[in-house]
């Protein structure tokens, strides 16, 4: 039987750093499943987000753009109405889009009314939910504090853990993301120090499996309906904090196995003022406390595990239906976690803990047989997932929308021509404290990083200096040469590449290539236009007939 990959199942995790999976090198956190998956297909090592901060990285994964492109810069920016997403680019190929999980997506409200686009009627809701149909949407911030919750939207997670006989008003809070205290009280997952309780939940009803069972009731759905090729974004909330597991994943770690933290006094010493700044902030000063670090990593290593046992549940059932023959899967994340490495917790900065992220790509088709088990150590972006999906569903990839590149002819044994030399992600901090503490307008507070595999490169905006870090002979990142007059050449290469980078037309989104081509081959004579000419006798009559013949 000639095996080809059908559909996708687009699996991403919220905040797994790329470095905690057995197969990328945890000496102690064993992802069995995961590792199977990569043994199955390709892992690539040196994978980039557009951004380090959830709504941004997402907006890229979801348009295959960049941030400077599509201009949802942060969490909560609303994707513009006009942006191509995945959802749409596949439609056009036959391919049917869904979500169950988390996007992060906020809707561009006020372009919906200019242009007089309801959400009830069917393109209205997926200009609404990212270019998505929605099989279920739960973001997973269900917080409620005075002025209400988080989140405004219903939460359906809340509802089926009522449904399940969980009697708090907001069990979210209160049960899967709480312990108990030792005075029977709410141990809230929000406070570190009740990282290493046990979530006050069975093991079953918590987010990670119950978004699994989701996932198998669509695809379910899709086979009773005897639907056509789907990609289907399974999008976990976990290994996000709140950092708090249910048993027995919350004692299968223990401090003997939180890694030696990455960083050193010389990155106090005359610091970066962006970077001090957000060294500076509640989550940098808590995770360099004494013990925080020994408290919560083995409850996110917890959160890992039970992650890849649900992996194995999901990959078992698609085995036993067969759709491990039809059905490309990709799993990855949408950034990192500091955890404490560089004096930081969660993410923000560049350091690879936070920008850099695990990719693993399964594809059943015959022609990807000589590369499983392989590790492809090519730059790779998030944007290049958009690319891979479209260039699978098939006809060309857009590449005036599209700013990816497919990851299939890496797959499938070939080199790609003229690979990238660099990647590029950014961040846009300017609603933040510390770009409040730095005194900056909102157009100053915005960085960009490119790197290679010798160098990372960081341009701050307002003024600042670079930060620049040696990745052959400095691989952990703990000595910045930005201010080394010594390191000229290299700043100067990178200024040149992010002005390059920065010309590129990726606002010219209506006319493709191609178009432009043909163009030049055309002539305006050939629709009667004649700019220039001084005597009509100069052309041939077959192409002047129409103009001088008197009718």
């Amino acid at each position: 039987m000639t095996r080809k990959a059908k559909n996708i199942l687009f699996i991403m995790f919220d905040q797994l750093r790329y470095d905690y999976l057995s197969c990328t090198g945890h000496p102690s956190l064993n992802t069995p499943h995961l590792d199977a998956l990569a043994g199955k297909g390709v892992r690539f090592s040196h994978c980039y987000v557009q951004s380090p901060i959830c709504g941004a990285s997402r907006m890229s994964f979801y348009t295959g753009r960049y941030v400077h492109s599509h201009g949802a810069a942060w969490n909560n920016f609303p994707l513009k109405v006009g942006e191509v997403t995945l959802g749409d680019h596949l439609r056009e190929r036959g391919m049917d889009s869904w979500l169950i999980g988390k996007t992060h997506m906020s809707v561009d409200q006020a372009g919906m009314d200019r242009l007089g686009i309801s959400r009830d009627g069917v393109i209205g809701a997926r200009v609404a939910e990212c270019g998505f149909d929605v099989f279920l949407r739960d973001d997973g911030l269900w917080g409620e504090g005075p002025q209400g919750f988080y989140d405004k939207r219903r939460s359906p997670y809340n509802e089926y853990l009522k449904g399940q006989g969980y009697e708090a008003e907001n069990p979210w809070q209160q049960n899967a993301n709480a312990g108990v205290d030792e005075d029977g009280g709410v141990a809230s997952g929000w406070f570190l120090r009740h990282a290493d309780k046990p979530a006050n939940i069975k093991e079953e009803d918590s987010e990670t499996p119950w978004l699994t069972g989701q996932a198998i009731e669509f695809i379910k759905t899709q086979d009773a309906n005897s639907a056509g090729p789907w990609m289907c974004h399974l999008s976990y909330i976990k290994p996000h904090w709140p950092y708090i597991v249910p048993a027995p994943y919350h004692d299968m770690y223990t401090a003997e196995n939180v890694l030696p933290v990455v960083r050193s006094d010389g990155e106090l010493q005359n610091p970066h003022p962006v970077y001090e700044q957000f060294m500076q902030n509640e989550i940098g000063q808590t995770f360099s406390k004494p013990g925080v670090r020994e408290k919560v990593i083995p409850a996110y290593m917890g959160l890992i595990k039970q992650a890849d046992d649900q992996m194995g549940r999901l990959f078992n059932w698609l085995d036993e239906n067969g759709h491990m023959e039809d059905t490309m899967i990709v799993v990855t994340s949408d950034h990192g976690d500091y955890l404490g490495d560089h004096w930081m917790g969660e993410k923000d900065l560049f350091h690879d803990p936070s920008v850099r992220v695990p990719l693993i790509i399964y594809d059943p088709s015959q022609e990807a047989d000589t590369t499983r088990g392989t590790v492809c150590s090519a730059l790779v972006e998030s944007i290049d997932l958009a690319a891979t999906f479209v260039d699978l569903a098939g006809g060309d990839v857009p590449d005036h929308i599209i700013e990816g590149r497919s990851l299939l002819p890496f797959l499938h044994g070939q080199n790609p021509e003229a690979w990238r030399e660099y990647v590029v992600s950014e961040y846009d901090y300017s609603a933040t404290p510390e770009a409040a503490a730095l005194g900056l307008d909102p157009k100053q507070a915005r960085l960009f990083m490119l790197a290679d595999k010798d160098w990372k490169f960081i341009f701050a905006d307002g003024g600042f200096r670079p930060l620049l870090f040696d990745l052959k002979n400095d691989p952990k990142e703990l000595n910045d040469l930005g201010a080394d007059l010594g390191h000229a050449e290299v700043i100067n290469m990178f200024m040149k590449r992010l002005s390059e980078w920065a010309r590129r037309p990726s606002q010219r989104t209506t006319v493709s290539n191609d178009t432009l081509l043909k163009k030049r081959d055309g002539s305006a004579a050939d629709v009667g236009i004649f700019i220039g000419v001084y005597d009509e006798r100069e052309l041939p009559y077959d192409v002047i007939e129409k103009t001088i013949r008197r009718r």
